[in-house]
C-alpha cells in the first residue's frame, strides 16, 4: 500500500475555517494517509513539512483558493513569494525568492490531467491550474518539489474553492460543498 502524505493549512486572511484543512480531519482516519496541518507562514510551512517526507511515496498539499470555482490541480510553482496579503505571522514579503539561486519553477510530479479526469468523473468541476500564486501554498509546492527533485516521490498541490459559509453574503464568491471537495479529492488519492 502506497503512503501518502496529505497536508493541509490551517485559516488564514481572518477566515475562522479552511476548507482544505476540513477535508484534511475527515481524510486522516486512512490508513494509507498521514494527515498534517500546515501554518499559513512563509517562515514555517516549509519547516513543519519538509522533516516529514521521508517514508511517503507520495504528497498531495492542498490549499483554498478564493474565487475558483472547482478543484484546480497545480502544474506548476514558481520561486518567488510576493504577498498581497500578510500572513499569519504578519509578513508581506514582496518580489522575494524562495530558494535563493534555485530553479525559476518546479512542475508538480503527480498525474496532473489524470487526476482532473478523475475528479471530473466524480460529477465535480476540475481543471489544471498554471499558477499556484505567489503566496504561501505556492511557497510550500515549491520547497516540496525542490526537496523531493530526484527522489522519485510524487508531490503537487490542489486548490480547493470556499465552502459556502465562506461566501454568505457575497453570491458572486464560488463556493462548493465540503462533501464533494472531500469526494473529488478521494478521487485524486485514488489515481495515485
Amino acid at each position: 500500500m502506497s503512503r501518502i502524505l496529505l497536508t493541509a493549512f490551517e485559516p488564514f486572511g481572518g477566515e475562522t475555517v479552511n476548507p482544505s484543512m476540513e477535508i484534511l480531519h475527515r481524510l486522516s482516519g486512512r490508513p494509507d494517509i498521514d494527515a498534517l496541518t500546515v501554518p499559513v507562514t512563509f517562515r514555517d510551512a516549509a519547516a513543519a513539512v519538509l522533516p516529514h517526507l521521508p517514508g511517503h511515496d507520495a504528497v498531495l498539499m492542498l490549499g483554498q483558493a478564493r474565487g475558483r470555482t472547482g478543484l484546480t490541480v497545480e502544474r506548476v510553482a514558481i520561486n518567488v513569494d510576493d504577498a498581497s496579503i500578510a500572513d499569519n505571522a504578519k509578513e508581506c514579503p514582496c518580489d522575494q525568492p524562495i530558494v535563493k539561486n534555485g530553479p525559476a519553477a518546479h512542475f508538480a510530479t503527480l498525474p496532473v490531467k489524470a487526476i482532473v479526469e478523475a475528479i471530473r468523473a466524480e460529477g465535480l468541476p476540475a481543471a489544471i491550474s498554471n499558477s499556484a500564486g505567489t503566496f504561501v501554498c505556492n511557497h510550500l509546492m515549491y520547497c516540496v518539489l525542490h526537496a523531493l527533485e530526484g527522489s522519485g516521490v510524487r508531490a503537487g498541490f490542489i486548490h480547493v474553492p470556499c465552502l459556502p459559509e465562506q461566501t454568505q453574503g457575497d453570491p458572486a464568491v464560488p463556493a462548493m460543498p465540503l462533501d464533494d471537495m472531500t469526494r473529488g479529492i478521494e478521487a485524486a488519492i485514488r489515481v495515485l
